[in-house]
C-alpha cells in the first residue's frame, strides 16, 4: 500500500510541475463548459425571413407583424419578386420565404379561405422542422384572431372549445441548457480522464523513465494503480467543479442524490481510465496516443445520445451503442439530475459500467508488459 501511495504522490508532483497540463485540467474544462452550453443547442433563434407581400393589405401586414413580433424570426428583406427571394436563399442570406399572394384578404372575406406559401431551406432537416413548426404556430394564431374578427358573437358563443392544459415534466421551461449541461459534464470528465491517462505512461516511455521503473521491484498492479488513481481523483474534482458551475451560472436542477451521481461517476471514470491505459500500452508517443484517443472518443461522443436521441438511431447503431460507456453515463446523469431517479431506476446502466470497468482494466493490466 505504501508503494502505491508513493507512486500517487510522485504523479501529483509531476502533474503540478507540468505547466502545459495544469491549464488542460483546470482552465480548459471551465471554458468548454461556458462555450458548449450556449453553442450546443438545437433551439432556433434569429431565423432570417424574406417576405413577398403581393397583396399589400391590412391582413397581410397583420400576418407579417406577427412574424416580426416573434422572438424567433427576423424580417431580413421584403420583395415583390419570387426569383429575387430564392436568390437570397441560395446565397444563405435568408432561411425562409413567406409568400403572401395577391388577393389574400379578398379571398379571406369572400371565400373564408386563402393560401400562404412558406418556403424553408431544408439543408439541415432538424432546423427546417423547427422553422416549420414555429411558422405553423404563428399562422394558426393569426387564423384564430381572424375567427374572432369575422365571426359573430353568437356564432363564437356556440362554438365548442377544447381547453388543453400542458405540463412539462422534469424541464418545465423547456430550457435546452437544462438538457445539455449534464451531458456536457460527462463529456468534460471523459476528455480529462481519457487524454491524461492515455498520455501518462506514453510520456514515461518518451522521457526514458519507464525503463528505470521497470527494473524496480514495483509490481505491475501497484504501478498501474498508482498511475490511474491520481487521474481518477482529478476527474472527480472536475465533475464537482462542473456541477458547481452548472448550478451557479445555469441554475441546473440537481433533484437526485449527489452520492449516486459521484458513485456512478467513480465507476465510469475507471472505465475511461482503463481505455486510456489500454491505448498507452499500444502506442509509443504522446502524439500517437492522442490520435488514437480522439478516434475512439469522437465515435463514442457522437453515438452517446449527447446531441441526438439514441432511440432515433438505426437498430444496428443502437445495438452497437451497447459497448459505448459514455451513453450509459449520460443516461445516468440526466436521470438522476433531472428526474431524481434512484439506484433502482439506473441499476441496469450502473451494473453495465461496473462490468465494463472490470473487463477493460483487467485487459489493460494484462496487456501492459513490465519489460525494458
Amino acid at each position: 500500500m505504501n508503494t502505491i501511495l508513493f507512486i500517487i504522490q510522485k504523479e501529483f508532483i509531476q502533474v503540478f510541475r507540468n505547466r502545459m497540463m495544469l491549464p488542460i485540467i483546470f482552465v480548459v474544462p471551465f471554458v468548454q463548459l461556458l462555450i458548449l452550453v450556449h453553442a450546443a443547442t438545437f433551439e432556433m433563434k434569429n431565423i432570417k425571413v424574406s417576405v413577398i407581400d403581393l397583396d399589400m393589405s391590412s391582413s397581410s401586414r397583420k400576418m407579417i407583424s406577427k412574424f416580426q413580433g416573434s422572438p424567433f424570426f427576423i424580417i431580413k428583406n421584403t420583395s415583390f419578386s419570387d426569383k429575387e427571394a430564392q436568390q437570397e436563399m441560395k446565397k444563405g442570406n435568408v432561411d425562409m420565404i413567406l409568400h403572401i399572394p395577391y388577393g389574400f384578404e379578398r379571398k379571406l372575406v369572400k371565400e373564408n379561405s386563402a393560401k400562404v406559401q412558406v418556403v424553408i431551406n431544408a439543408i439541415n432537416g432538424a432546423s427546417a422542422g423547427l422553422i416549420s413548426a414555429y411558422s405553423m404556430m404563428i399562422i394558426l394564431d393569426f387564423n384564430r384572431e381572424l375567427l374572432v374578427d369575422f365571426l359573430s358573437p353568437a356564432t363564437l358563443a356556440s362554438t365548442q372549445n377544447i381547453n388543453v392544459t400542458t405540463s412539462y415534466w422534469y424541464n418545465p421551461k423547456l430550457n435546452y441548457k437544462t438538457y445539455m449541461v449534464p451531458g456536457i459534464l460527462c463529456l468534460l470528465v471523459t476528455i480529462i480522464a481519457f487524454l491524461l491517462s492515455g498520455m501518462n505512461i506514453v510520456r514515461e516511455k518518451e522521457i526514458g523513465t519507464i525503463e528505470q521503473i521497470n527494473v524496480t521491484p514495483i509490481r505491475k498492479v501497484q504501478f498501474i494503480a498508482g498511475k490511474l488513481l491520481p487521474f481518477w481523483i482529478i476527474a472527480l474534482f472536475e465533475l464537482a467543479f462542473g456541477l458547481i458551475i452548472g448550478k451557479l451560472l445555469f441554475s441546473i436542477p440537481i433533484i437526485g442524490s449527489l452520492w449516486l451521481i459521484f458513485l456512478s461517476a467513480a465507476v465510469y471514470i475507471f472505465v475511461i481510465l482503463g481505455f486510456g491505459l489500454l491505448i498507452s500500452t499500444m502506442t509509443n508517443t504522446q502524439q500517437q496516443s492522442m490520435l488514437v484517443s480522439f478516434f475512439f472518443m469522437v465515435i463514442f461522443i457522437l453515438m452517446s445520445g449527447l446531441f441526438t436521441s439514441i432511440e432515433s438511431m438505426p437498430v444496428w447503431a443502437q445495438n452497437l451503442d451497447r459497448i459505448n460507456p459514455i451513453a450509459y453515463f449520460i443516461r445516468i446523469m440526466r436521470m438522476v439530475m433531472l428526474k431524481g431517479s434512484n439506484f433502482y431506476d439506473i441499476q441496469e446502466s450502473f451494473y453495465s459500467l461496473v462490468v465494463y470497468a472490470l473487463a477493460i482494466i483487467s485487459f489493460a493490466v494484462w496487456r501492459y508488459r513490465k519489460v525494458t
